[in-house]
């Protein structure tokens, strides 16, 4: 990789010859600018104006534009001679946790590399250092005619260092959140987090540019004479009406894209309509508007309380069907007593009748 800044870091007294690279690369496909009607190239030149005429990059500067257009030629001595600490050296002005660090701030990326063989030992000195702290440094370097700040942090046996824009570079997020009052319940703020364990986590590395691969395909058919490929037909879209009946098919949808069975919550749930009870006929109205206003006014001791005498009034009523039982059994013991006295009465009466007549045969004989 070819380094793109030479220089050092300062760290304290301890200075480390470095080497700038570049840590990311472009992959995009870039296109030129053509005359649509014979295809050929549009090329910008560069004309000096007071001449008019054509300059080379040989002959092309810096210069800076006064207040009142005077032009004011800056040479690359002149930058090199910048009354700053900061001209070839990343110096670092503090250690503070990662998580101190705005993302809205971090740019462009580079890997410092060690600049010869004296500079591995303070270079290992500093990323061993930063390993065990689990904090990353601050810093400040001049590149491409202005200071600026930097992270360096350690990747890998790497240091990296982030460019970084200055606080007052980034912008508060005025007007941009909904200025509606919006009231989120907790059974949708649920369903979020069910679609986001559905979706779950990604390898970066299994992630890539499919803009990209789609353009190649078209590049290659155009080259070869042939017609592009035809593109998909978007996804249905339209309001989001019902947004927990959106979040469940999202659960739903992520679920089968994985191959998992669908779950018995995942059933939509909506709240139907309260319907009027069914009016009952004649004297059945009265009574359910009665036990409705009975229930509206009692509290709910008194549910209680009317309870147990019910409770009450069937025990009263199970003891008058045993005393009723009882009486009845009485009364068909005395009946059969009677009975059983009357037969024998008879018994006697007809014993006596027949000694009476055995005695006056006897006396007759």
């Amino acid at each position: 990789m070819r380094s793109i800044w030479n220089g050092a870091i300062s760290f304290g007294l301890v200075s480390i010859p470095i080497k700038l690279v570049n840590a990311t690369e472009s992959h995009a496909i870039s296109f030129r600018q053509i005359h649509t009607e014979d295809n050929g190239r549009i090329r910008y030149r560069k004309v000096c104006e007071l001449e008019d005429r054509e300059v080379s990059q040989s002959e092309i500067g810096k210069g800076y534009e006064d207040a009142d257009g005077t032009i004011i030629p800056i040479t690359d001595d002149d930058l090199s001679h910048l009354p700053l600490p900061t001209a070839r050296t990343i110096e670092i002005v503090a250690f503070v946790p990662a998580e101190r660090i705005d993302p809205l701030q971090m740019g462009a990326a580079y890997y410092l590399a060690a600049g010869g063989a004296p500079a591995a030992k303070p270079y290992v000195l500093l990323r061993e250092a930063l390993k065990r702290s689990n904090k990353v440094a601050i810093a400040k370097y001049a590149l491409r005619g202005r200071e600026r700040l930097g992270m360096l942090r350690v990747v890998g046996d790497a240091i990296a260092m982030h460019g970084l824009l200055w606080p007052d570079e980034v912008r508060a997020p005025e007007g941009v959140a909904p200025d509606t009052s919006v009231t989120v319940r907790d059974k949708e703020l649920d369903l979020a987090d069910a679609l986001m364990d559905t979706l779950g986590e990604v390898d970066l590395d299994d992630l890539h540019d499919e803009y990209r691969e789609a353009l190649e395909e078209v590049i290659a058919a155009k080259a070869s004479g042939e017609a592009p490929p035809e593109a998909p037909e978007p996804a249905a879209g339209g309001k989001v009406l019902d947004l927990m009946a959106a979040l469940e098919s999202s659960v739903r949808a992520a679920r089968e894209s994985r191959g998992e069975p669908p779950t018995a919550t995942e059933a939509e749930v909506r709240p139907l309509p309260r319907r009027a009870a069914p009016k009952a006929a004649g004297g059945k109205k009265s009574t359910s508007t009665a036990k409705k206003t009975t229930t509206e006014k009692k509290p709910e001791p008194a549910r209680k309380s009317t309870s147990k005498t019910a409770q009450g009034t069937k025990k009263t009523a199970a003891s008058k069907s045993t005393t009723t039982k009882s009486r009845a059994t009485k009364s068909t013991a005395t009946k059969s007593t009677a009975a059983k006295s009357t037969a024998t009465a008879k018994k006697t009466s007809a014993e006596k009748t027949a000694t009476k007549k055995t005695a006056s045969r006897k006396r007759t004989a």
